[in-house]
């Protein structure tokens, strides 16, 4: 966040999207407490915090229309109020709240946003047209994250020839499954669109198995495997190059990585290096790179463009050049995972 500028993150977007799961790790990685809010159909909605069960919604079918039949308890946001104004006084940084939705009464509100400025806050915001909903997602020092609007793309790039570790590593096995399966799960549900740049048939094979695009090519250079994974991506906003021999690059990384990617228009590197990704106005370089080069070309180039965010362990750089590498990583010498 501190690459960004920004104080908090909203995330929002329709049911089904994905902002809890989204939430779910950014929490994890702030390590914030959380205030939750659970909505049980046609009973109520209720704030839990520290044991506490706060009815702050009570269903009632006369309310109009398919949504939203849920009365504000009034007694139950003002117990919110208090939680909120306690989490404003606690000594953590960062404050967690799923959600903020559309039954919030003055207090609470007030209450959100003094605490707004007392702490940084990470928190789904319910999608409605609602005047205090939007004054939040249109706050100056909030990254708003909308995953329904999200046009990103991965590509991952498996086209090395494997020379010093001695033929085609990516299907080597790594703590029981194949190493391209490890940069495959942490760029899925993180990017709209995923696909896989290889010259190996074996590779294809599975990635073709577990339904995952690939692009089959023996062209020789680098230069080749950028343009040919950019132009099956297709249209998108920003793509990120994933190395398919760092196989501990964290999902929460990859997160960070895109939700920057949205506050600055940017050349966005991970520790200083790859994975990286470019923004949409990089692409026709990338198409047209000098021959045997890669990205690396652009972030030379564009040097004041250029940002770095940490990685969310002090491992996942680590790549596999030869056989000694991967039986490292295999028994955990360099890492935890």
């Amino acid at each position: 966040m501190e690459a960004t500028g920004r104080r908090h993150i909203f995330i929002t977007g329709t049911r089904g999207i994905g902002k809890s799961t989204l939430f779910r790790q950014l929490r994890s990685r702030l390590d914030a407490p959380q205030l939750l809010t659970e909505a049980c159909p046609e009973e109520g909605v209720y704030l839990h915090w520290q044991g506490q069960s706060v009815p702050i919604g009570v269903y009632d079918p006369a309310l109009g229309g398919k949504e939203n039949k849920m009365r504000p308890v009034e007694e139950g946001f003002l117990t919110g109020a208090q939680i909120l104004q306690t989490l404003g006084q606690s000594a953590a940084p960062w404050v967690a709240i799923d959600e903020i939705g559309y039954l919030e009464t003055v207090p609470y509100q007030k209450a959100l946003m003094t605490l707004l400025e007392q702490k940084r806050v990470l928190a789904v915001v319910r999608k409605q047209d609602l005047p205090f909903l939007n004054s939040l997602l249109a706050r100056q020092d909030a990254l708003v994250v909308d995953p329904d609007g999200g046009n990103t793309g991965c590509v991952i790039m498996a086209s090395g020839l494997g020379k010093r570790f001695g033929g085609n590593k990516l299907m080597e096995s790594l703590r029981g499954k194949p190493m391209i399966a490890w940069a495959l799960e942490a760029a899925e549900g993180v990017f709209q669109k995923i696909v896989v740049v290889t010259r190996h048939e074996s590779v294809k094979a599975w990635c073709d198995a577990q339904g995952i695009q690939t692009v089959l090519h023996d062209l020789p250079y680098r230069s080749d495997t950028v343009r040919l994974g950019l132009q099956a991506l297709g249209d998108v906003d920003s793509c990120l190059f994933l190395p398919g021999d760092q196989p501990f690059v964290t999902k929460d990384s990859l997160y960070a990585m895109a939700l920057a990617a949205k506050a600055h228009d940017a050349i966005w590197q991970l520790g200083g290096a790859a994975p990286v990704l470019f923004p949409k106005w990089t692409f026709p370089e990338l198409l047209t790179l000098p021959e045997g080069k890669g990205g690396g070309v652009l972030v030379k180039k564009y040097e004041t463009f250029v940002k770095s965010l940490p990685p969310a362990l002090p491992w996942e750089l680590q790549d596999v050049d030869t056989k000694e590498d991967l039986a490292q990583l295999a028994s955990g010498m360099c890492c935890q995972v």
